[in-house]
């Protein structure tokens, strides 16, 4: 008896630990060569993403659902590392830790959405979005 107690114990830790894994959002960055946007997107909503290009130049891009999408407009590319800021709000929710910013009458609320964040960048060469470890020099 004691061994099956010690079975299930461990069979339900186990489906628990993957269904825990399972939640996490984990976005992956995908490009071609005009635009930037994210796969494994389940779960996050309201996103917003930050662009700074290397000139100095930033772009906001909203998306209330779905993947943000960045794309390059075809005059002003500018060659090098644009690096983003991606935020946005999970399925989750946690308590609010500060009450002041809970709403105010029927909308006050103890809860939240979870915030989810993410950095990163990508390469601009020669007007198009690249995987930098593809350049290869020519000998000329």
């Amino acid at each position: 008896m004691l061994r099956k107690l010690t079975y299930l114990f461990f069979a339900s830790a186990i489906v628990c630990t993957n269904a825990a894994l399972a939640a996490e959002v984990e976005p992956v960055q995908q490009h071609n060569s005009n635009a930037v946007w994210f796969e494994n997107w389940t779960g996050l909503s309201n996103a917003t993403m930050i662009i700074a290009a290397p000139n100095g130049k930033v772009t906001l891009i909203e998306a209330a659902t779905g993947t943000p999408v960045f794309q390059l407009s075809g005059r002003d590319v500018v060659d090098g590392v644009y690096r983003y800021e991606l935020s946005a709000a999970t399925e989750e929710t946690v308590e609010i830790a500060n009450p002041i910013d809970n709403g105010r009458g029927d909308n006050a609320k103890n809860t939240m959405l979870k915030p989810f964040h993410m950095n990163g960048h990508f390469t601009v060469a020669r007007g198009v979005i690249i995987t930098p470890e593809l350049i290869k020099e020519e000998d000329g």
